[in-house]
């Protein structure tokens, strides 16, 4: 009887084991997307922190209103 309780007990560890490698799995997922979403605010962030010491981009109170206004 002992022997099939161990039985049981190590197919709940191994179904733990699996379920954890999965998070794990998603998790590292999220992670290479951040890392890219990362890298691509980056790159505006620098383009634009360019662009306003080059003056191409005026503060808003500046800027002439759509005609419209």
């Amino acid at each position: 009887m002992k022997e099939q309780i161990s039985e049981e007990r190590l197919i709940e560890i191994e179904t733990a084991i699996a379920c954890m490698e999965k998070t794990i799995d998603e998790l590292n997922q999220v992670v290479i997307e951040q890392g890219k979403q990362i890298e691509s605010l980056t790159k505006q962030n620098l383009y634009l922190a360019e662009m306003l010491k080059n003056e191409t981009v005026k503060p808003q109170s500046e800027e002439t209103p759509p005609p419209h206004y």
